[in-house]
């Protein structure tokens, strides 16, 4: 597939909102990456993604802040998954800089005991690894059908949070993702947690849940804070059809209520993407990295990049 960087004039019709430029480049990684997560630090811009072969959580580097990438072939930043868990079945990764030489991953992985996906955090004091698994995983939420997608986030005040998808449509209800039927709840997760960044403190509260335009879930929830107004990226639909999107809420307070922007950010067709989904925003909301898919047997989605562009709570890319 070729390269392209795709700049335009973005219009939302019905406000009296300028004219604003996005852009969105791609494949910036031509090879299966899929969830993407992106880490900014002083040394460097990292990305991780969801297990491939025997690699459980992939890594890529740029010297240039997110304009050129490269696959660090064959480097598993997650070698041990924990003794709780199964290899191989490691999903949608994000790292965050705890600030005090230490980096916490928060990943989904295959819970043996619970025979569900089970969200759980590991330290490293490299961006790249290799990360040390936590002894026990954050949460399960078994009932449910499990818990996946994870991202960190740190309010103003220094506490921290993850945000993950209760994944009820594993739970069966048919179709290409399963849940057709509607039968089961997807929602996202709010959990806060020590200054560790590992250990959750209280009980996780519910921030989202699919809508009518949703299809059968949403997913891959990632958090920032932007001008004082909360902003939720999730995706919904099925992955592996080209339904799946990028969209977004917005709330006032971190535990919500979030309203669902009037339309998504990204859906198959802009800029010749098919099922785009997955993206991490960088904390400043200026950058984001996700996921498109160029083939649907075996299933294989590469990564791109978009520039955000923000006229108050409206987020265009």
């Amino acid at each position: 597939m070729p390269s392209f960087s795709r700049t335009v004039f973005v219009l939302t019709s019905l406000a009296a909102i300028p004219l604003t430029w996005a852009t969105v480049s791609g494949p910036v990684i031509s090879a299966d990456f899929p969830d993407p997560a992106i880490l900014a630090t002083s040394g460097g811009t990292y990305a991780f993604a969801t297990n491939s072969g025997n690699i459980n959580i992939q890594v890529a580097t740029s010297p240039d802040g997110g304009v050129t990438w490269e696959l660090q072939s064959g480097v598993d930043a997650l070698p041990n998954v924990g003794s709780w868990a199964t290899a191989n079945s490691t999903w949608a990764p994000d790292v965050i800089d705890r600030g005090d030489g230490t980096f916490v991953m928060y990943y989904a992985a295959w819970s043996t005991s619970q025979n569900t996906h089970c969200v759980a955090a590991a330290t490293s004091i490299s961006p790249v690894g290799p990360y040390t698994p936590e002894s026990q995983p954050i949460a399960c939420q078994t009932p449910g059908g499990g818990a996946i997608d994870p991202a960190g986030f740190q309010d103003t005040n220094g506490t921290r949070y993850i945000v993950y998808k209760v994944d009820g449509s594993s739970l069966g209800g048919g179709g290409p993702c399963g849940n057709a039927n509607g039968e089961y709840s997807t929602p996202i997760m709010l959990q806060e947690m020590e200054a560790d960044g590992v250990t959750p403190t209280g009980g996780p509260v519910q921030i989202l849940d699919r809508g009518q335009f949703d299809g059968p879930l949403i997913e891959a929830p990632a958090l920032i804070l932007h001008n004082g107004t909360y902003v939720l990226f999730f995706s919904s639909n099925c992955y592996n059809t080209n339904l799946y999107d990028i969209s977004y809420a917005t709330a006032p307070s971190i535990s919500g209520p979030y309203t669902k922007a009037s339309s998504p950010l990204l859906i198959t067709g802009d800029d010749n993407l098919t099922a785009p989904g997955g993206a991490t925003p960088r904390p400043d909301g200026g950058f984001i990295v996700f996921h498109a898919t160029v083939n649907t047997n075996p299933l294989t989605r590469y990564m791109y990049t978009a520039t955000a562009t923000w006229n108050g709570t409206i987020v265009s890319v």
